[in-house]
């Protein structure tokens, strides 16, 4: 008790005495309180597993099989469509061809492109067919004055026909003694249908031509044109115009049926009938 009272006789004493005891103290809790030395765990062996992901495959995809050489071959071997030339107009198709006299010599007309597509050759469907349309002017003894093509969609159906026109034997006078005037269409096709005419309604005067009742020059005076009536031909006229009408052919009908069919028909047939 005396050593103690002696170390704090003085602060200073006392503040050191105060210090080293309470280092002293924290340094045993420290010694009582702390783990123990612990040995060296042992390895844990570790495993590794390596997970692989594939991709899932592509859909597959359906594919238009290619043809063949054999189908490609079949193809390209198909035969082309022919029409053989028609036979020439026979000398009793001519003598009535040139005393028709009614619709332009109709008659005479039809056996013309007759005679023309006769001396042609067959036609085979391909690059080279097509069509040719002439403007025509025949003396009235016959002979050819002069040719025009209008259009072609062919140059070996105009070359053909031009040659055929420039070896066509000696026609007869035109049926009315005039020079006659008109425009023909040569088909060089495969698929060209007949074009023998009908004469049946040849006596029925042609309906005027159209005339715009308003059309006006802006200069003259402004007038409504009026549309003339369509002629009327009378009895006697008519008997006569009759006697010229021969007795229409089977192919005259059947062709005026495929124009008729082909003029009117329609490419959507009505399904619901």
């Amino acid at each position: 008790m005396a050593f103690f009272n002696r170390l704090i006789q003085s602060p200073r004493s006392a503040f050191k005495t105060a210090l080293a005891i309470s280092i002293s103290l924290h340094i045993g809790l420290l010694i009582l309180y702390l783990p123990p030395k612990s040995k060296t765990p042992n390895k844990i062996e570790q495993t590794v597993v390596v997970i692989k992901l594939e991709q899932p495959e592509p859909p597959q995809q359906k594919t238009t099989p290619v043809p063949t050489v054999r189908t490609v071959r079949t193809l390209t071997n198909t035969v082309p469509a022919t029409q053989a030339a028609p036979s020439a107009p026979t000398a009793q198709e001519w003598a009535f061809a040139s005393q028709y006299t009614l619709k332009n010599s109709k008659g005479y007309r039809h056996s013309w492109g007759k005679q023309v597509r006769s001396m042609m050759g067959t036609a085979v469907e391909g690059p080279d067919q097509g069509e040719v349309r002439f403007r025509i002017e025949i003396a009235p003894n016959g002979q050819l004055v002069s040719i025009d093509t209008l259009w072609s969609t062919s140059r070996v159906a105009e070359k053909l026909a031009r040659d055929a026109v420039s070896k066509m034997p000696a026609l007869p006078p035109t049926p009315n003694g005039k020079p006659l005037v008109f425009e023909r269409t040569i088909s060089f096709s495969p698929f060209a249908s007949d074009d023998t005419p009908l004469y049946r309604d040849d006596c029925i005067p042609d309906p005027p031509q159209f005339i715009n009742p308003f059309a006006w020059d802006g200069k003259s005076a402004q007038t409504v044109a009026k549309t003339k009536p369509p002629e009327k031909l009378d009895p006697q006229a008519l008997a006569e115009c009759l006697k010229q009408l021969p007795q229409d052919s089977i192919e005259g009908e059947a062709a005026s049926n495929q124009r008729q069919i082909e003029q009117w028909r329609s490419s959507k047939p009505n399904l619901q009938k």
